[in-house]
């Protein structure tokens, strides 16, 4: 599973939802995934101190600030391009796996208290962001062969 998490002053998918400042969350789901490893990265990008305390360094999260998240579905994000241009996306979960991981990992981070919008799952999407910072962290946490995911980011 794979995040790349902006921190915005705002964002908005169409069709979807919009926030005010917080994080986009642009979110790939791999073959392997499962629902433990959308709770884990659920709760790593709520954690992920990427905002500024009052001496402008990286020490508060999103829990910290009380921002919004707003979470689209990017297969995408597990394209492989080691070999030729055309990028193959034969690890990305079928789309039947990857919504309900999806939704989990969405449905995470409110239980954890983040305010979430979301996209809507396999519609092409226009996403508008202003970036602020501009601040863009990728969080992956693949499965490990030995079972359970791995943190990667």
């Amino acid at each position: 599973m794979r995040a790349v998490v902006q921190r915005v002053a705002r964002a908005a998918a169409a069709p979807g939802g919009s926030i005010g400042a917080g994080l986009c969350v642009l979110l790939g789901v791999a073959e392997g995934d499962d629902a433990r490893a959308a709770e884990r990265l659920a709760g790593k990008v709520a954690r992920l101190r990427i905002f500024e305390d009052g001496d402008g360094r990286f020490d508060r999260s999103l829990l910290d600030t009380g921002g919004s998240a707003l979470v689209v579905s990017q297969f995408t994000l597990i394209a492989d391009t080691a070999k030729g241009n055309r990028p193959s996306f034969s690890r990305a979960a079928r789309p039947e796996a990857a919504e309900p991981l999806y939704e989990r990992f969405a449905a995470a981070l409110r239980e954890l208290g983040v305010p979430v919008e979301t996209g809507v799952f396999g519609a092409r999407m226009r996403v508008e962001l202003v970036n602020d910072g501009p601040v863009t962290v990728v969080v992956d946490l693949e499965p490990a062969a030995a079972g359970g995911p791995v943190d990667r980011g």
